[in-house]
């Protein structure tokens, strides 16, 4: 390969350079800043390719510090360079963010792009390099687009290209390099999709528990219907957030590991997975029944309004968070056709508003340990920490109080056979929120309070003792 490393390497980008797309990227940048584009964009590719791309390029607050790129790849270009290799760019990305490419990597001696009425893909971009390049260079792309331009190129650098596509470029010019995608694994889309968060819609179960009715094989089904239902709808509406919310994503800590905001899965696949589970979600929600769509339709719009906007208000985010909450209950109880209790609700819109606050202080402390000052893309800043540990240790303590309102109402009485059990559940309770916040003040608490109450032994060994005494109270003969 010695002779081909003397050549002119030109790079593509998109998939190549960076294991995103700068288009797509854009596309959402301008949907994000302004809704109402997403009706716009037909319009505008009605104008043709390149003016689709200039006009989104033009509307996106697009940054090239913050997009995934292919390390790798940047470390070799960064050394032939050095060595005195001609580096180009040669994109189909309008120029405006080839630009923004060129000046955040400093590595390139020529951008060819996208501009005009010209849209640089396959056979003119291959016509782009030849008039400023010549016929004899190495090209770096990584899909079949790329082919002309490879079968004009007098060697070629691989990079996360299909093991079919590999095959015919090495039998027909040399490889120089060849760079692999990190693959998307089965595991790598369960982290996506959120599986693990499918346990809070367990809420769904509550007003079956509440009402003992747990041996009705009919309610039983419907429940788990709807929770298909609403489980695959919460997947849609992460990777939906995950998307919203690339750019922030990649300035923070720890999310910016996740499969979209690394390029570990494209933008492309996370709109398909979406609408595939969306489809499938909406199908068994009216399979449960017309009411219980209509609650879960209400809740996608609720999660999609809290990405779109109420996530970045302080505070209004924990209320929507709690009230999310709640709102998997009563939709339980809309599905299974129980009645839910009035301190039921109160309860719950407590303990969830106290373990939103958790979730928001365990950011913040985090963000204090790594000597930051403010959340990226929240109104949250490490000093309102003095305003929300009393707010959030006040919400757990008023719910405690109105679960003890429960046990001394009427209503109870008629329920339980030994109603004074209850009270040990209260005792309980202010136990499991105590280790909630003391975890949480320690820096140990897991992003999400609820995934952390079934990791850690202690909570949740103490939460199923709280069933069991409710189970207790109820069925156990009077004394």
């Amino acid at each position: 390969m010695r002779e081909t490393r003397k050549l002119p390497l030109v790079v593509d980008l998109d998939g190549t350079l960076t294991t995103s797309d700068t288009l797509m990227e854009s596309v959402l940048s301008v949907v994000k800043h302004q809704p109402a584009n997403l009706l716009r964009l037909p319009f505008w590719l009605a104008g043709g390719r390149a003016a689709f791309k200039g006009k989104v390029a033009e509307q996106a607050d697009f940054r090239a510090e913050t997009i995934p790129y292919r390390e790798s790849l940047v470390d070799y270009l960064a050394h032939e360079r050095k060595g005195g290799r001609k580096i180009v760019l040669a994109t189909a990305a309008h120029r405006s963010i080839a630009e923004r490419v060129d000046a955040h990597l400093g590595l390139f001696d020529l951008v060819i792009a996208t501009h005009g009425d010209t849209n640089l893909k396959s056979e003119t971009k291959l016509a782009g390099i030849r008039e400023q390049v010549g016929d004899d260079f190495v090209y770096a792309g990584d899909s079949k687009a790329d082919m002309p331009i490879w079968a004009g190129a007098k060697g070629a650098i691989l990079a996360g290209v299909s093991p079919d596509i590999a095959a015919d470029i090495r039998s027909s010019i040399p490889v120089e390099r060849e760079f692999s995608n990190e693959c998307a694994s089965f595991s790598t889309w369960c982290k996506a999709l959120r599986v693990h968060q499918w346990l809070k819609n367990l809420l769904l179960f509550v007003p079956l528990l509440t009402a003992f009715a747990f041996f009705d094989a009919d309610k039983v089904a419907t429940l788990v219907l709807a929770f298909l239902a609403m489980s695959l709808g919460a997947s849609a509406t992460y990777i939906g957030n995950d998307l919203w919310d690339l750019d922030n994503d990649r300035r923070h800590p720890r999310k910016r590991n996740r499969a979209f905001a690394n390029g570990t899965l494209s933008i492309a696949r996370g709109m398909g997975a979406a609408a595939l589970l969306l489809a499938v979600a909406f199908a068994l929600a009216f399979a449960v029944s017309a009411e219980f769509a209509g609650m879960f339709a209400l809740y996608l719009l609720l999660t999609t309004a809290y990405s779109w906007r109420l996530k970045s208000v302080v505070l209004l985010d924990v209320v929507v968070l709690s009230l999310l909450y709640t709102h998997r209950i009563v939709a339980g109880a809309i599905a299974s056709r129980i009645a839910v209790s009035r301190w039921l609700l109160a309860f719950s819109v407590l303990a969830f508003l106290s373990l939103a606050l958790v979730k928001r202080c365990s950011e913040l402390v985090f963000l204090r340990q790594n000597d930051k000052r403010v959340s990226a893309g929240r109104d949250y800043r490490v000093g309102d920490l003095e305003v929300l540990w009393p707010f959030g240790i006040g919400a757990s303590l008023a719910a405690v109080v109105v679960f003890g309102l429960f046990i001394n109402a009427p209503e109870t009485a008629a329920r339980y056979t030994v109603p004074h059990l209850l009270w040990l559940v209260q005792i309980g309770l202010i136990y499991l929120f105590g280790r909630l916040w003391i975890a949480t003040v320690r820096g140990t608490m897991n992003d999400d309070p609820i995934v952390h109450i079934l990791e850690n032994r202690g909570s949740f060994g103490m939460l199923c003792a709280m069933v069991a005494l409710v189970l207790a109270a109820h069925f156990m003969p009077a004394l």
